[in-house]
Parts: structure tokens; C-alpha cells; sequence
């Protein structure tokens, strides 16, 4: 019995030796004869771990009261701290409020509007209209935020900007846009999708290329008119690249553009603009609290976490599309 037992041991010993080897010899032949690739993705790897896993382990600051001259690790640990001054903290719910609310709008608005524009740009024959509106609708998107808050500054002008010259001439009263903290929001998002709307549209115009041309042959076929071809042909040709960007947009909700919204900001506007990441950057740079920002910053990539992944979860199960 013994000897059976160390004979049985000794080949599943055996076994996973000829496993490991031979995953190694085919990972080697592997590199041999696809060298190119791996060369090719060993930039973005090298990018994500210097700037994207190394400063991970930077995120032990949040739990220690931080002091410039013993660094980050000879810093006395704090616990929980900055966790409870976060949750304590009278701003908390607004931050989390004026957040949630600039995401979901973005989110809401900014989802369907691509989509509507690649089935209206896959419908167009006259090939250079249909370049023409791309070309019109893709530009703006590289257009810098710096510039682009500008433009938005200059057109919602008090004073001088064209909106309320236009509104002046027609007898209307000046409007300080940008100064009302209700309009705040409506004009981040719609300055938003109309700058990044082409863009978007490009991937749903690479995904309805891939449907097979006799779909819509049998489409037309049975006698379905456009609004039917788009419903039951287009439609579910997007839905896969559909899913994938909204678990993504989901997944970064909490993440909404600092940039641009720190640009916007003034005085006025500050009771609905600012946001975790504005907040971030002011307690963390500007006062110089980096370990109660660390906590901010990671209580906020924690929430994008569970919401990425609960997405996914319901996505895999409802549509068996998912990112993993």
C-alpha cells in the first residue's frame, strides 16, 4: 500500500514536470515564430505596470499620516483616519451627489447619441455627404479641453459671448450661464457629446461593417423597410460593441473628466461642479493633505471597481457579452 502511494505520487510528480515542460517549449516556439507581436504589445505592457500597478503599492499612504521627510514608508501608520474625515466630512454626500449626477447625465445623453449617428451615417448613399458629415462631427473631438472650455467660455460669455449677444439683440436679458449652478451640468455634458460624439460613432460604423451583407439581402426579401432593417438587422449587429462600451462607461463612472470640469469651475458654479476628483486634486496638491486624498482617491476607485464588475456580472448573464 505504501509503495503504491509513493509510486502514484512519484507519476502525478512526473505528470506536472512533463506539463510545465511542455508548456514551456510551446510558449518558446510560440515567441520564435510570433517574436513581432510580442514586441509590439511590450510597450503598453511596460506602460501599464511602470504607471498603472507600481503606483498601487503607493496606495498604502492612505492608511499613514504622511510626512515629507521619512517618506512614505517610514510613516507612522493612521488606520482608518482620512476614512473617517472623508465620511465625517460635511462635503462627503455632495461630492458623491454632484458626481453621480454629471456621470449618469453624461452617461444618459452621451451613450445613444453615437449610436443614432452611425445608423443615420449607415443609411446615407451619397458617399460625399456621408464623409463630409463625418469629417464635420469627428473634428471636434481633437480639439483640447483647455480650448474647448475656452470656446465654451467665450460663446456663454455675460457680456460678450455670441449666445447672449444673439439673445440681446432679440430683446432677452443677459444670461451668466456658466454662474448658475443648474445649468452647470447640462452644459459640461452637451459640450461634451457634441465634441466626442464622432468619435464615438466610429466604432459603431466599424461594427455594422461587419454585418453580413445577407442579412439585409433577406431582410429585403421579406419586405422590410428601413425603420425594420434598422431594428432587426442593424440593431443587434451593434449590440455586442454597445454592451462592451457601456460596462466600460459604467465602470468609470466615478471617474467623470477632472480637466474640464476644473476649467469650468468659479465661485458660482462650485455647489454643483465640484466633484471627488476637483476635490482630489485641491486637498492632495494644493493643501497639501496627500494621505487624505490617497483615501479619497482610493474610496473612489473602489466604487469603480465593484460598479465595473457588477455590470459585467449582469451583462455576461443577460446578453453573454462581457469583458471577461
Amino acid at each position: 500500500m505504501i509503495l503504491r502511494t509513493t509510486i502514484t505520487s512519484e507519476s502525478k510528480s512526473g505528470l506536472k514536470e512533463r506539463k510545465r515542460s511542455t508548456l514551456q517549449h510551446a510558449l518558446a516556439r510560440s515567441f520564435r515564430r510570433h517574436w513581432q507581436l510580442y514586441l509590439l504589445i511590450l510597450p503598453p505592457v511596460v506602460y501599464f505596470i511602470v504607471f498603472k500597478y507600481v503606483p498601487m503599492v503607493n496606495t498604502v499612504l492612505a492608511f499613514k499620516d504622511y510626512n515629507v521627510i521619512k517618506g512614505i514608508w517610514g510613516s507612522p501608520w493612521a488606520g482608518t483616519k482620512y476614512f473617517d474625515l472623508l465620511f465625517q466630512n460635511p462635503a462627503f454626500m455632495t461630492l458623491i451627489k454632484n458626481t453621480l449626477l454629471i456621470s449618469f447625465y453624461s452617461l444618459i445623453v452621451g451613450f445613444p447619441i453615437p449610436i443614432l449617428l452611425a445608423l443615420a451615417l449607415n443609411e446615407i448613399k451619397n458617399m460625399k455627404f456621408k464623409k463630409t458629415v463625418q469629417m464635420v462631427t469627428y473634428a471636434p473631438y481633437f480639439i483640447s479641453t483647455v480650448v474647448m472650455v475656452s470656446i465654451i467660455m467665450l460663446f456663454l460669455s455675460p457680456r460678450l459671448g455670441i449666445v447672449n449677444t444673439i439673445a440681446g439683440a432679440l430683446g432677452f436679458e443677459s444670461v451668466n450661464f456658466l454662474g448658475n449652478p443648474d445649468m452647470f451640468r447640462s452644459i459640461y455634458v452637451f459640450s461634451d457629446v457634441w465634441q466626442s460624439m464622432g468619435y464615438s460613432a466610429v466604432i459603431y460604423l466599424a461594427a455594422l461593417a461587419g454585418i453580413d451583407p445577407s442579412l439585409y439581402e433577406a431582410a429585403k426579401v421579406d419586405g422590410a423597410n428601413r425603420l425594420q432593417k434598422i431594428i432587426n438587422v442593424d440593431l443587434p449587429g451593434l449590440l455586442p460593441a454597445a454592451v462592451i462600451i457601456l460596462i466600460l462607461s459604467v465602470g468609470n463612472i466615478m471617474a467623470v473628466g477632472f480637466e474640464k470640469i476644473y476649467l469650468m469651475q468659479n465661485p458660482l458654479n462650485l455647489s454643483a461642479s465640484e466633484i471627488i476628483s476637483t476635490y482630489v486634486y485641491k486637498m492632495g496638491l494644493l493643501n497639501a493633505n496627500y494621505s487624505f486624498a490617497t483615501a479619497v482617491g482610493l474610496f473612489n476607485s473602489l466604487i469603480n471597481l465593484i460598479l465595473l464588475l457588477t455590470v459585467n456580472a449582469a451583462a455576461k448573464r443577460l446578453s453573454n457579452t462581457s469583458l471577461w
